[in-house]
Protein backbone atom coordinates (compact mmCIF):
# COMPACT_ATOMS: atom_id res chain seq x y z
CA UNK A 1 0.00 0.00 0.00
CA UNK A 2 3.53 2.42 0.89
CA UNK A 3 4.69 1.99 -2.59
CA UNK A 4 1.18 2.25 -4.54
CA UNK A 5 0.52 5.51 -2.58
CA UNK A 6 4.15 6.70 -3.37
CA UNK A 7 3.41 5.95 -6.80
CA UNK A 8 0.35 7.99 -7.31
CA UNK A 9 2.15 10.99 -5.32
CA UNK A 10 4.87 11.13 -8.23
CA UNK A 11 1.97 11.08 -10.95
CA UNK A 12 -0.01 13.59 -9.52
CA UNK A 13 3.17 16.02 -8.97
CA UNK A 14 4.08 15.38 -12.77
CA UNK A 15 0.26 16.25 -14.13
CA UNK A 16 1.13 19.47 -11.77
CA UNK A 17 4.67 20.33 -13.35
CA UNK A 18 2.69 19.65 -16.77
CA UNK A 19 0.32 22.25 -15.59
CA UNK A 20 2.36 24.99 -14.29
CA UNK A 21 4.50 24.97 -17.47
CA UNK A 22 1.47 25.48 -19.37
CA UNK A 23 0.52 28.64 -17.72
CA UNK A 24 4.13 29.56 -18.33
CA UNK A 25 3.97 29.22 -21.77
CA UNK A 26 0.76 31.03 -22.26
CA UNK A 27 0.89 34.42 -24.53
CA UNK A 28 1.90 37.25 -22.26
CA UNK A 29 1.02 39.89 -24.74
CA UNK A 30 -3.04 38.55 -24.57
CA UNK A 31 -3.09 38.70 -21.29
CA UNK A 32 -2.13 42.23 -21.33
CA UNK A 33 -4.11 42.66 -23.48
CA UNK A 34 -7.05 41.50 -22.01
CA UNK A 35 -6.46 43.77 -18.48
CA UNK A 36 -5.68 46.64 -20.69
CA UNK A 37 -9.11 45.99 -21.98
CA UNK A 38 -10.68 45.84 -18.69
CA UNK A 39 -8.77 48.85 -17.19
CA UNK A 40 -10.01 50.97 -20.31
CA UNK A 41 -13.30 50.20 -19.80
CA UNK A 42 -13.37 50.67 -16.16
CA UNK A 43 -11.80 54.68 -17.12
CA UNK A 44 -14.48 54.80 -20.18
CA UNK A 45 -17.44 54.15 -17.65
CA UNK A 46 -15.77 56.36 -14.98
CA UNK A 47 -15.70 59.46 -17.78
CA UNK A 48 -19.21 58.56 -18.61
CA UNK A 49 -20.14 58.73 -14.97
CA UNK A 50 -18.19 62.03 -14.16
CA UNK A 51 -19.36 63.86 -17.68
CA UNK A 52 -23.53 62.68 -16.22
CA UNK A 53 -22.40 64.09 -13.22
CA UNK A 54 -21.40 67.32 -14.48
CA UNK A 55 -24.58 67.73 -16.71
CA UNK A 56 -26.76 66.78 -13.81
CA UNK A 57 -24.68 69.53 -11.87
CA UNK A 58 -24.70 72.43 -15.04
CA UNK A 59 -29.28 71.78 -15.23
CA UNK A 60 -29.55 71.28 -11.52
CA UNK A 61 -27.03 74.73 -10.61
CA UNK A 62 -28.98 77.43 -8.52
CA UNK A 63 -28.00 81.28 -9.43
CA UNK A 64 -28.39 83.72 -6.16
CA UNK A 65 -29.12 87.04 -8.36
CA UNK A 66 -29.64 90.62 -6.39
CA UNK A 67 -31.96 93.17 -7.28
CA UNK A 68 -31.86 96.99 -6.56
CA UNK A 69 -34.94 99.11 -7.68
CA UNK A 70 -34.44 102.50 -7.01
CA UNK A 71 -38.13 103.52 -5.94
CA UNK A 72 -41.69 101.76 -6.20
CA UNK A 73 -43.66 103.29 -9.46
CA UNK A 74 -44.82 101.03 -12.19
CA UNK A 75 -42.50 101.62 -14.73
CA UNK A 76 -39.74 100.33 -12.49
CA UNK A 77 -41.75 97.15 -11.07
CA UNK A 78 -42.92 96.95 -14.47
CA UNK A 79 -39.26 96.08 -15.69
CA UNK A 80 -38.94 94.23 -12.60
CA UNK A 81 -41.26 91.46 -13.46
CA UNK A 82 -40.37 91.29 -16.95
CA UNK A 83 -36.84 90.69 -15.61
CA UNK A 84 -38.08 87.73 -13.53
CA UNK A 85 -40.20 86.16 -16.04
CA UNK A 86 -37.70 85.73 -18.44
CA UNK A 87 -35.62 84.18 -16.16
CA UNK A 88 -38.83 81.81 -15.58
CA UNK A 89 -39.52 81.57 -19.06
CA UNK A 90 -35.46 79.96 -19.48
CA UNK A 91 -36.22 77.76 -17.01
CA UNK A 92 -33.36 78.98 -15.09
CA UNK A 93 -33.33 77.77 -10.93
CA UNK A 94 -32.13 80.61 -9.06
CA UNK A 95 -33.02 82.19 -5.80
CA UNK A 96 -33.65 86.41 -6.28
CA UNK A 97 -32.64 88.90 -3.25
CA UNK A 98 -35.49 92.18 -3.98
CA UNK A 99 -33.92 94.97 -2.43
CA UNK A 100 -36.29 98.72 -2.91
CA UNK A 101 -34.30 101.97 -1.70
CA UNK A 102 -37.21 103.61 -1.46
CA UNK A 103 -36.13 106.86 -3.65
CA UNK A 104 -33.15 107.20 -0.93
CA UNK A 105 -29.53 107.73 -2.36
CA UNK A 106 -27.48 106.52 0.82
CA UNK A 107 -30.19 103.49 1.49
CA UNK A 108 -29.21 102.28 -2.42
CA UNK A 109 -25.43 102.41 -1.23
CA UNK A 110 -25.94 100.19 1.85
CA UNK A 111 -28.01 97.55 -0.16
CA UNK A 112 -25.17 97.90 -3.01
CA UNK A 113 -23.20 97.06 -0.30
CA UNK A 114 -24.95 94.16 0.95
CA UNK A 115 -25.82 92.69 -2.43
CA UNK A 116 -21.82 92.56 -3.06
CA UNK A 117 -20.62 91.15 0.21
CA UNK A 118 -23.44 88.45 -0.27
CA UNK A 119 -21.59 87.40 -3.41
CA UNK A 120 -24.53 87.19 -5.98
CA UNK A 121 -24.13 85.51 -9.20
CA UNK A 122 -25.41 88.61 -10.82
CA UNK A 123 -27.05 91.70 -9.81
CA UNK A 124 -29.65 93.68 -11.36
CA UNK A 125 -29.45 97.53 -10.85
CA UNK A 126 -33.17 99.48 -11.96
CA UNK A 127 -32.96 103.04 -12.42
CA UNK A 128 -29.95 105.01 -12.56
CA UNK A 129 -28.84 105.99 -8.90
CA UNK A 130 -28.99 102.15 -8.01
CA UNK A 131 -26.86 101.24 -10.75
CA UNK A 132 -24.03 103.88 -9.92
CA UNK A 133 -24.07 102.60 -6.40
CA UNK A 134 -23.81 98.93 -7.70
CA UNK A 135 -21.48 99.58 -10.18
CA UNK A 136 -19.69 101.76 -7.74
CA UNK A 137 -19.17 98.42 -5.20
CA UNK A 138 -17.90 95.91 -7.74
CA UNK A 139 -15.64 95.38 -10.52
CA UNK A 140 -16.05 91.48 -10.67
CA UNK A 141 -19.79 90.46 -10.34
CA UNK A 142 -21.68 90.72 -13.62
CA UNK A 143 -24.20 93.80 -13.24
CA UNK A 144 -27.05 94.22 -15.37
CA UNK A 145 -28.71 97.49 -15.25
CA UNK A 146 -31.78 99.14 -16.68
CA UNK A 147 -33.84 101.99 -17.11
CA UNK A 148 -31.29 103.73 -18.01
CA UNK A 149 -31.29 106.35 -20.45
CA UNK A 150 -27.51 106.61 -21.15
CA UNK A 151 -24.82 104.13 -19.31
CA UNK A 152 -22.57 105.46 -20.86
CA UNK A 153 -22.83 109.80 -19.69
CA UNK A 154 -23.84 108.39 -16.81
CA UNK A 155 -20.21 107.13 -16.33
CA UNK A 156 -21.60 103.01 -15.81
CA UNK A 157 -19.74 101.78 -18.99
CA UNK A 158 -16.76 102.84 -20.88
CA UNK A 159 -19.29 103.36 -24.04
CA UNK A 160 -22.98 101.71 -24.94
CA UNK A 161 -21.52 99.63 -27.84
CA UNK A 162 -18.67 98.42 -25.72
CA UNK A 163 -19.19 98.48 -21.65
CA UNK A 164 -15.70 96.51 -21.79
CA UNK A 165 -16.60 95.88 -18.09
CA UNK A 166 -18.56 94.01 -15.91
CA UNK A 167 -21.34 96.01 -16.55
CA UNK A 168 -24.26 96.04 -19.42
CA UNK A 169 -28.20 96.17 -19.61
CA UNK A 170 -30.79 97.93 -21.59
CA UNK A 171 -31.59 101.80 -21.96
CA UNK A 172 -35.24 103.04 -21.73
CA UNK A 173 -34.07 106.02 -24.11
CA UNK A 174 -37.65 107.12 -25.10
CA UNK A 175 -38.64 108.73 -28.14
CA UNK A 176 -38.81 112.16 -27.26
CA UNK A 177 -39.40 114.22 -30.40
CA UNK A 178 -41.98 111.85 -31.20
CA UNK A 179 -43.49 112.98 -27.60
CA UNK A 180 -43.02 116.31 -28.23
CA UNK A 181 -44.73 116.28 -31.75
CA UNK A 182 -48.21 114.36 -29.80
CA UNK A 183 -47.88 117.20 -27.34
CA UNK A 184 -47.86 120.06 -30.33
CA UNK A 185 -50.65 117.25 -32.26
CA UNK A 186 -52.89 117.32 -28.88
CA UNK A 187 -52.49 121.21 -27.95
CA UNK A 188 -51.47 122.67 -31.70
CA UNK A 189 -52.10 126.29 -29.80
CA UNK A 190 -49.55 125.88 -26.96
CA UNK A 191 -46.57 128.24 -26.84
CA UNK A 192 -44.66 127.52 -23.54
CA UNK A 193 -44.01 124.27 -22.09
CA UNK A 194 -42.59 123.33 -18.35
CA UNK A 195 -40.04 120.71 -18.56
CA UNK A 196 -40.29 119.18 -14.96
CA UNK A 197 -37.59 116.81 -13.29
CA UNK A 198 -35.41 115.95 -11.07
CA UNK A 199 -31.54 117.65 -10.86
CA UNK A 200 -30.89 114.26 -9.01
CA UNK A 201 -30.84 112.02 -11.84
CA UNK A 202 -28.59 112.59 -14.69
CA UNK A 203 -30.12 111.40 -17.52
CA UNK A 204 -33.55 113.21 -16.64
CA UNK A 205 -30.86 116.31 -17.89
CA UNK A 206 -29.98 114.31 -21.07
CA UNK A 207 -33.69 113.69 -21.29
CA UNK A 208 -34.62 117.42 -20.75
CA UNK A 209 -31.84 118.50 -23.13
CA UNK A 210 -33.44 116.47 -25.84
CA UNK A 211 -36.95 117.90 -24.93
CA UNK A 212 -36.11 121.58 -25.27
CA UNK A 213 -34.56 121.12 -28.82
CA UNK A 214 -37.50 119.09 -30.12
CA UNK A 215 -40.24 121.61 -28.15
CA UNK A 216 -37.91 124.73 -29.91
CA UNK A 217 -37.97 122.57 -33.02
CA UNK A 218 -42.06 122.59 -33.40
CA UNK A 219 -41.93 126.47 -32.81
CA UNK A 220 -42.37 126.56 -28.77
CA UNK A 221 -40.56 127.85 -25.92
CA UNK A 222 -38.98 125.46 -22.99
CA UNK A 223 -38.72 126.22 -19.46
CA UNK A 224 -37.27 124.11 -16.99
CA UNK A 225 -38.96 123.45 -13.70
CA UNK A 226 -37.00 121.03 -11.37
CA UNK A 227 -37.00 119.58 -8.34
CA UNK A 228 -34.09 118.21 -6.04
CA UNK A 229 -36.74 115.52 -4.00
CA UNK A 230 -40.15 114.59 -4.17
CA UNK A 231 -40.84 117.09 -1.48
CA UNK A 232 -40.46 119.95 -3.70
CA UNK A 233 -43.05 118.37 -6.40
CA UNK A 234 -46.08 120.46 -5.84
CA UNK A 235 -44.60 123.45 -4.59
CA UNK A 236 -42.74 123.59 -8.59
CA UNK A 237 -45.54 122.34 -10.47
CA UNK A 238 -47.83 125.11 -8.58
CA UNK A 239 -45.32 127.62 -9.87
CA UNK A 240 -46.09 126.95 -13.11
CA UNK A 241 -49.57 127.85 -13.17
CA UNK A 242 -50.50 130.92 -15.34
CA UNK A 243 -46.67 130.39 -16.78
CA UNK A 244 -46.69 127.45 -19.15
CA UNK A 245 -49.07 125.79 -21.36
CA UNK A 246 -48.50 122.45 -20.89
CA UNK A 247 -46.12 120.25 -19.12
CA UNK A 248 -43.61 117.97 -20.40
CA UNK A 249 -42.38 114.81 -17.93
CA UNK A 250 -39.58 112.62 -18.82
CA UNK A 251 -38.82 109.61 -17.19
CA UNK A 252 -37.43 110.82 -14.31
CA UNK A 253 -38.05 108.48 -11.54
CA UNK A 254 -38.56 111.13 -8.61
CA UNK A 255 -41.30 112.81 -10.77
CA UNK A 256 -43.02 109.34 -11.75
CA UNK A 257 -43.58 108.54 -8.04
CA UNK A 258 -45.01 111.66 -7.42
CA UNK A 259 -47.10 111.88 -10.30
CA UNK A 260 -50.36 111.52 -8.39
CA UNK A 261 -48.98 114.76 -7.32
CA UNK A 262 -48.10 116.21 -10.37
CA UNK A 263 -51.54 115.58 -11.94
CA UNK A 264 -53.66 116.74 -9.12
CA UNK A 265 -52.29 120.35 -9.40
CA UNK A 266 -51.74 120.28 -12.99
CA UNK A 267 -55.25 118.56 -14.16
CA UNK A 268 -56.95 121.27 -11.11
CA UNK A 269 -55.48 124.14 -13.51
CA UNK A 270 -55.92 123.34 -16.48
CA UNK A 271 -52.37 122.01 -17.78
CA UNK A 272 -52.03 119.08 -19.92
CA UNK A 273 -48.97 117.04 -19.02
CA UNK A 274 -47.08 114.86 -21.77
CA UNK A 275 -45.34 112.07 -20.36
CA UNK A 276 -42.53 109.73 -20.96
CA UNK A 277 -43.69 106.17 -19.73
CA UNK A 278 -47.46 104.60 -19.57
CA UNK A 279 -47.09 104.75 -15.83
CA UNK A 280 -47.57 108.17 -15.35
CA UNK A 281 -50.26 108.24 -17.65
CA UNK A 282 -52.22 106.40 -15.79
CA UNK A 283 -51.08 108.32 -12.43
CA UNK A 284 -53.03 111.26 -14.17
CA UNK A 285 -51.01 112.49 -17.01
CA UNK A 286 -52.86 113.15 -19.98
CA UNK A 287 -50.84 110.84 -22.79
CA UNK A 288 -47.36 109.54 -23.91
CA UNK A 289 -45.92 107.75 -26.77
CA UNK A 290 -43.60 105.46 -25.18
CA UNK A 291 -41.29 102.16 -24.48
CA UNK A 292 -43.19 99.62 -22.44
CA UNK A 293 -40.89 98.55 -19.33
CA UNK A 294 -42.22 94.89 -19.13
CA UNK A 295 -40.72 94.68 -22.46
CA UNK A 296 -37.55 96.10 -21.45
CA UNK A 297 -37.34 94.24 -18.13
CA UNK A 298 -37.30 91.12 -20.31
CA UNK A 299 -34.83 91.99 -22.92
CA UNK A 300 -32.44 92.91 -19.47
CA UNK A 301 -33.82 88.91 -18.14
CA UNK A 302 -32.57 87.52 -21.75
CA UNK A 303 -29.18 89.19 -20.94
CA UNK A 304 -28.90 87.05 -17.44
CA UNK A 305 -29.64 84.29 -18.53
CA UNK A 306 -27.09 84.69 -21.51
CA UNK A 307 -24.26 85.77 -18.94
CA UNK A 308 -25.45 82.17 -16.48
CA UNK A 309 -26.91 79.97 -18.27
CA UNK A 310 -24.62 80.37 -21.53
CA UNK A 311 -21.53 81.27 -20.44
CA UNK A 312 -21.50 84.68 -22.44
CA UNK A 313 -18.94 87.53 -21.61
CA UNK A 314 -20.83 90.48 -20.51
CA UNK A 315 -18.05 92.90 -21.27
CA UNK A 316 -18.75 92.21 -25.01
CA UNK A 317 -22.35 92.68 -24.56
CA UNK A 318 -23.23 96.11 -26.07
CA UNK A 319 -26.29 98.12 -23.97
CA UNK A 320 -29.15 96.88 -25.98
CA UNK A 321 -32.46 99.16 -27.06
CA UNK A 322 -36.13 98.45 -27.58
CA UNK A 323 -36.95 98.47 -31.24
CA UNK A 324 -38.82 102.11 -31.87
CA UNK A 325 -42.14 99.99 -33.82
CA UNK A 326 -42.39 98.54 -29.73
CA UNK A 327 -43.49 101.69 -28.65
CA UNK A 328 -46.80 102.27 -27.50
CA UNK A 329 -49.26 105.39 -27.28
CA UNK A 330 -51.07 105.97 -24.07
CA UNK A 331 -53.90 108.33 -23.80
CA UNK A 332 -56.25 109.00 -20.48
CA UNK A 333 -59.16 109.51 -21.15
CA UNK A 334 -60.44 110.66 -17.78
CA UNK A 335 -58.11 113.42 -17.70
CA UNK A 336 -58.77 114.39 -21.44
CA UNK A 337 -62.21 115.09 -20.10
CA UNK A 338 -61.32 117.02 -17.37
CA UNK A 339 -59.17 118.79 -19.27
CA UNK A 340 -62.25 119.73 -22.00
CA UNK A 341 -59.29 117.92 -24.54
CA UNK A 342 -60.51 116.13 -27.88
CA UNK A 343 -58.32 112.97 -28.08
CA UNK A 344 -60.26 111.15 -30.43
CA UNK A 345 -58.42 111.71 -33.57
CA UNK A 346 -55.07 110.13 -32.17
CA UNK A 347 -53.81 107.13 -33.57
Amino acid sequence: MKKMTKAISLVLSGFLMLSLAGCANADPEKSDSKKGSEAEITQTDKMSEEETQTEKTAEGKSYTIGVLQLVQHAALDASNQGFVKALDDAGLNYTIDQQNASGDQSTCQTIASKLVNDGDDLILAIATPAAQAVVGNTSDIPVLITAVTDPASSDLVESNDAPAGNVSGTSDLTPVKEQIALLKKILPDAKTVGILYCTAESNSGIQAEMAKKAIEAEGMTAVDYTVSSSNEIQTVVTSMVGTVDAIYAPTDNTIAAGMTTVAMVANDNGIPTICGEEGMVKAGGLATYGINYYELGYLTGQQAVKILKDGADISTMPIEYLPIEKCELTVNEETAKSLGIDVSNLE
